[in-house]
């Protein structure tokens, strides 16, 4: 994996917030323990699964960039191929069943997952197994392994919280964010993106996904300032599960808005 971990210079926040994080600043009755007003910072130890897809790779980047993250330690069944003192990859050719690295999952803030499967040409028990199934087995471990640990999903937009619709992904989706939700973790979060920019050398490993890619970025920038609430970039939902483990948000499935309006906190140290 190769891409910038040159800091970029990030939107000023809005004087005044008004979206529907607009006061994450400000005395969440469940906000995690990391100071974020000049006090000494508590080194973070996180978590990333799907490291080397697109999305994850912009978390990857922007958690190695943050100065109050110390640890980042990644699961998946390869390698990320980066190099950088605080991270450490751990290969997992199994991502059923954790019982082999237990012991390297203990002590750990908050957990971003990442990790996802497209649901074309699939059958709903395949897509399921691969969505529901595995993301619960990880994130069951983690639960036991750290009751006090922040976990962040990365879902969808469109996602069925009722598990009844017609979209087979969708009710997928939403019986895997029911079920992280009951989980007794310190506290979780749905982020739910609709269209992602790729930036900083983030890449799909899905091969119609590239090519869209390349094909639309001439027009990404204009269609962001037009669509503001369907287009993110890689930086943006990086940035923007950082501040929810450290601060925590106020209410727990986060549409696009609320993900950028995340994503416009000031980060401590940059």
């Amino acid at each position: 994996m190769d891409f910038d971990l040159r800091k970029s210079q990030n939107p000023k926040p809005k004087a005044n917030a008004t979206g529907a994080l607009g006061q994450i600043l400000v005395g969440l009755p469940n906000a995690p323990k990391f100071p974020t007003d000049g006090r000494q910072a508590i080194d973070m130890k996180i978590l990333i699964f799907g490291a080397t897809g697109m999305v994850g790779q912009g978390v990857l980047r922007e958690c190695l960039l943050d100065p109050e993250i110390e640890t980042v330690l990644t699961v998946g069944r390869s390698s990320t191929g980066v190099r950088n003192p605080k991270l450490r990859d751990i290969v997992q050719p199994d991502m059923f069943h954790y019982t082999g690295i237990e012991s390297e999952l203990i002590g750990l803030d908050a957990c971003f997952f990442c990790l996802g499967v497209s649901s074309a040409g699939m059958s709903e028990r395949d897509y399921e197994k691969l969505t529901y199934t595995l993301t619960f087995a990880a994130a069951e471990t983690l639960a036991r392994l750290n009751p006090a640990m922040t976990f962040v999903y990365v879902s969808g937009a469109g996602t069925d919280s009722s598990e009844n619709g017609r979209i087979m992904w969708a009710r997928v989706k939403g019986k895997t964010e029911n079920a992280l939700l009951r989980l007794p973790f310190k506290a979780a979060y749905m982020f739910r993106p609709g269209v992602i920019q790729p930036v900083h050398g983030a890449r799909s490993k899905t091969t119609a996904y590239r090519i869209g890619y390349v094909l639309t970025r001439p027009v990404l920038p204009l269609l962001r300032r037009l669509f503001p609430q369907y287009i993110l970039t890689t930086e943006e939902i990086g940035r923007a599960i950082i501040q929810v483990a450290k601060r925590g948000a106020p209410k727990t499935i986060l549409e696009s808005l609320d993900i950028r309006d995340c994503a416009r906190a000031p980060v401590s140290g940059n």
